[in-house]
């Protein structure tokens, strides 16, 4: 059957149609415009692999000007032309180089801030001025966690790049008064990616190569850090915290001293597995005068790294987990939404960071990155991969990534 909307194009879908018969049986044809979002539309049934299938219109869409599109609706596919083709602006990498050196300014700064001990000065010029005399101090934390956000941002990249998806170099983002002087970094995909499977690779790469780089950054900064005695009491303890434990953060600390840590003082009379459940999950009840790590400045660029890549795999949106979350459920992938964001409300009666990251999801969490192809399934290696980025995501995930005495 075919159905023709007066603002649409009949002569496309004419030029089209053969092409299409090639690859499809078509059931359904239309005509479309400026209201449908398509100028030709094509349903029915795909006889040949999809990715074969896309690999021999794209050229001949592309000839007409529009953009190719699978899509599908339960055991019906779907072929549109979309208007237009998508033509990737070229960036300005000075910008991005600009952004790279203000962050490692901003991390060299933040690196000699770690365990500062120096004088405060009069005023808050002084105090600057002392920090930038010690500013080569800073520069085993700022080198480790650049190296692994650079790792983690390259890895993004070069997938990108290996698919031929134009994509931006990493922007770097400073952010001078935060414990580790970033806020991260980010690129930009200059156009969708062409199935769930490149989606995938592209989303994936960056916690891997990432992770890659923060493990041994963090075995080594352990193995350089000292055990010692927590402070006795909150007056004691006064601007200090405690970072939070992810299951992978822990076994690091067991590998490397062979405690689980931080040690309490006693368990007072609960079972130790039960205490340590509680306070994983909670912060609670703070172990004053036990024994924990005070994390050399390498470590704690470690850790940091582990908390980033746990912020990423997050399963919502546009975050690396929302890309794999996508790629493995689908349109579904929308209803994980609500429970999620429940769950970081809940959390942040323990932390309160985690409303800020509750409303950030909430509006903007809920737009998913689509491929041009959503037909093609994801092969059986790349599902094993998908769900070992959640299983990833399990052990890098911190509940209570601070907690002040």
């Amino acid at each position: 059957m075919v159905s023709e909307d007066h603002s649409g194009a009949p002569n496309l879908v004419e030029r089209l149609m053969p092409a299409v018969r090639q690859v499809m049986a078509v059931s359904d044809v239309t005509a479309g415009g400026a209201k449908q979002g398509f100028a030709a539309r094509f349903r029915g049934r795909l006889y040949l692999d999809s990715m074969e299938a896309y690999d021999r219109l794209k050229p001949v869409f592309t000839r007409e000007d529009t953009t190719l599109i699978f899509r599908s609706k339960g055991e019906e596919h779907i072929i549109l032309a979309v208007p237009g083709l998508i033509r990737p602006k070229r960036s300005n990498p000075w910008v991005n180089l600009g952004l790279f050196l203000l962050t490692l300014f901003s991390m060299l700064l933040s690196g000699v801030m770690y365990g500062y001990q120096g004088p405060i000065g009069e005023n808050l010029g002084q105090f600057f001025l002392n920090l930038l005399r010690r500013l080569d101090r800073g520069i085993p934390f700022a080198v480790s966690l650049l190296g692994i956000l650079a790792a983690h941002e390259f890895g993004h990249y070069l997938a990108a790049r290996y698919h031929k998806t134009a994509v931006s170099l990493p922007y770097f983002l400073p952010f001078p008064s935060s414990p580790f002087g970033t806020l991260g970094a980010f690129i930009q995909l200059k156009e969708p990616p062409r199935n769930r499977r490149v989606l995938l690779d592209i989303g994936l790469a960056g916690p891997l190569a990432g992770l890659i780089v923060a493990i041994p950054i963090l075995l080594l900064g352990l193995s350089l850090s000292e055990i010692g005695i927590l402070p006795l009491s909150a007056e004691e303890a006064f601007g200090q915290g405690l970072e939070g434990n992810s299951l992978l953060y822990l076994g690091a600390k067991y590998l490397v001293t062979r405690r689980i840590l931080p040690v309490p003082v006693d368990f007072g009379g609960v079972n130790p597995v039960l205490y340590w459940v509680r306070y994983f999950f909670l912060g609670l009840p703070v172990p004053y005068g036990g024994l924990d790590v005070f994390m050399h400045p390498i470590a704690w660029a470690g850790w940091a790294g582990l908390l980033v890549t746990a912020l990423n795999l997050i399963p919502a949106g546009q975050f690396d987990g929302g890309h794999i979350i996508y790629v493995l459920l689908g349109r579904r992938a929308a209803r994980l939404l609500p429970f999620i964001v429940v769950a970081l409300v809940v959390m942040g009666v323990v932390w309160p960071g985690w409303y800020l990251w509750a409303g950030m999801i909430f509006f903007l969490g809920r737009t998913y990155a689509q491929p041009l192809d959503n037909i093609t399934p994801l092969d059986r290696r790349r599902k094993a991969l998908a769900i070992a980025g959640l299983i990833i995501f399990l052990l890098v995930f911190t509940p209570v990534p601070f907690r002040s005495f």
